[in-house]
């Protein structure tokens, strides 16, 4: 990637459903080939002390961190942040749940030590139902919290990951500024939406389509609800979001390798 900028991947890997090792192969060849810097995993699996991330770090050559919550039949179910830099510190934090189905949600934070100075990153991944936006709030909340507490920091948060909302509902709006932030003074951009001059109307930027047979069998309808966001720019423009696309949206050697698409987004360093 050309110099001054950060690159940054945000991608929810559909932990072991369908082909699951056809498909940790695809998406190790897509996102070496992308090559980001930064990079954000949700549906992450954990099994015999190794993970999907794992697979995906190595590939890169990249430093990781890694936490989980949930485990089903055996197998960690949760998110990571792989870096090209050095991780000098990582914090796991449970998100808010909903009563009698807590999805034990959490919020990974990792501080990297990029050439640019201290850069905070965050992987989250929200409650997935339609009806759980007040539950969604809660647990934007907390992750704005989260980014609050471990200032100082050199670069603007970065935040990224499946939110499971689309951009005018109120959980996002919460994080852009556009309704009451949870933290006063802290306000994301929307690296798609802030880069999007010139981009035809037609194309949304949507992570959860149709065009993938995975996302197509819930028979639901296209919508974006993976994003990379990114804090306030400092004065010289460090962090400010100069291109996003969605990327993971092909199938590779005939195994799709989600069901979400992913988030490449381009920030200024």
């Amino acid at each position: 990637m050309p110099d001054g900028e950060l690159t940054v991947l945000t991608w929810n890997l559909w932990w072991r459903n369908g082909p699951w090792e056809e498909r940790l192969a695809a998406i190790t060849e897509v996102v070496r080939d992308l090559d980001p810097d930064v990079v954000a995993l949700q549906e992450v699996w954990f099994a015999d002390g190794t993970s999907s991330a794992h697979v995906v770090a190595e590939a890169l050559g990249h430093h990781l961190v890694v936490g989980h919550r949930l485990v089903v039949d055996g197998v960690g179910f949760g998110n990571a942040v792989l870096s090209r830099w050095p991780i000098t510190g990582h914090e796991v934090v449970a998100l808010p749940g909903v009563a009698g189905r807590d999805e034990q949600k959490l919020a990974l934070f990792a501080a990297v030590d990029s050439p640019g100075g201290s850069l905070h990153v965050v992987s989250t991944h929200l409650s997935w139902r339609h009806d759980d936006s007040a539950n969604r709030q809660e647990q934007v909340k907390v992750v704005c919290e989260l980014v609050a507490r471990t200032r100082p920091r050199d670069l603007p948060p970065v935040l990224c990951g499946d939110f499971n909302a689309v951009p005018d509902s109120d959980e996002i709006r919460m994080l852009t500024g556009k309704t009451a932030v949870p933290v006063d003074g802290l306000v994301f951009f929307d690296a798609w939406e802030a880069t999007g001059a010139g981009r035809p109307p037609a194309d949304r930027g949507d992570t959860w389509s149709d065009d993938n047979p995975y996302a197509a069998a819930d028979l639901e309808q296209d919508r974006r609800i993976d994003y990379v966001f990114t804090g306030w720019r400092r004065p010289d423009g460090r962090g400010r979001p100069l291109w996003c696309r969605v990327v993971g949206d092909e199938p590779v050697g005939g195994v799709w390798p989600s069901d979400h698409f992913g988030v490449l987004a381009g920030l200024q360093r």
